[in-house]
């Protein structure tokens, strides 16, 4: 008879096309993985996998089977949820992802408010790009994500928490930094250091530079990208020793803005920037923890930024 276990098992075997780094996901051995794919295969009568050394491909029905298993192991967390939470907001188990780009800026500013305000609840944090947080949310191994919007996807349910602006930093000493407001058409692209492919951030500064360039009094910049970086941190070093120059989102200014050979700009209205919202499932039975959460967060980073 088929299973949820096997379902679980299968939709891991999706995402990593790999047989260890998907009984990992699942907390389970290989061979205790493999035998219960095998028995999906045995019970459906198909084959789902191709078994390659090294790797694992989806077969055409396997990616089928997968694709609408995600949609009965959402149904079924979604069933879960509504039985569990039917009394006080954010009590219980919540996985929470966010992006690199908002991880380490935010989860410091909320998480004493969550714990004071909730003490019931217990948040698991997952930090990865946008794509993979969208497609855990749609086959329910996440309840909710923050990331930048929008997103479209029909599954897909969205509340704004906050906008965040962009920053230029440059290295201290530049010519620009006796003025009050930096032109967005300024920017250099070819000394422009930028997160390395799958980050959104990185999409959405080359969106506005893009947009900037066409302004350009002079054309567009000729120039390339030099550099990719995994983090911020990264990012920030490299201006610091005089490498180029970047966007940086101003809810990470404070933290990455740790050394005096890097000086912040603020852009001239309209400002560039992002927009964060929380998303979740449309079928989640959790709107009204959603909803408690993006009060907490709200409340939390409005309040510091009326303060500053």
């Amino acid at each position: 008879m088929l299973t949820l276990r096997q379902l679980k098992y299968l939709s891991a075997l999706a995402r990593h096309g790999h047989f260890g780094r998907a009984a990992e996901d699942c907390a389970v051995t290989q061979p205790a993985l493999s035998m219960q794919i095998r028995d999906l295969e045995k019970t459906l009568g198909v084959a789902l996998v191709e078994r390659r050394p090294g790797e694992v491909t989806l077969t055409d029905a396997g990616r089928e089977i997968a694709r609408r298993g995600d949609e009965v192991l959402a149904k079924s967390r979604d069933l879960l949820d509504f039985a569990r939470h039917r009394g006080r907001p954010l009590t219980g188990r919540m996985q929470l992802g966010l992006i690199p780009s908002l991880a380490p800026y935010v989860l410091p500013k909320i998480l004493p408010d969550l714990q004071a305000r909730f003490p019931d609840l217990r948040l698991e944090v997952r930090e990865t790009q946008t794509r993979q947080l969208l497609d855990e949310i749609k086959s329910g191994a996440l309840d909710c994500a923050m990331l930048a919007l929008p997103v479209q996807e029909s599954e897909i349910e969205a509340t704004h928490l906050f906008d965040d602006p962009f920053l230029l930093a440059v290295p201290a000493g530049d010519r620009r930094e006796e003025a009050a407001r930096v032109a967005a058409h300024d920017i250099d692209q070819s000394r422009l250091i930028l997160l390395e492919d799958g980050h959104c951030l990185r999409d959405q500064a080359l969106a506005f530079c893009a947009t900037a360039q066409r302004a350009r009094p002079n054309g567009p910049s000729t120039g390339g990208m030099a550099f990719g970086a995994s983090s911020l941190a990264t990012v920030m070093q490299m201006v610091a020793n005089g490498y180029g120059i970047t966007l940086i989102p101003q809810i990470a200014a404070d933290v990455e803005l740790r050394d005096d050979r890097v000086t912040m700009l603020r852009f001239e209205e309209p400002q560039p920037g992002r927009s964060i919202g929380l998303v979740y499932r449309r079928t989640s039975p959790r709107k009204q923890d959603f909803a408690a959460l993006c009060d907490v967060v709200s409340r939390r980073l409005g309040t510091e930024r009326r303060a500053g």
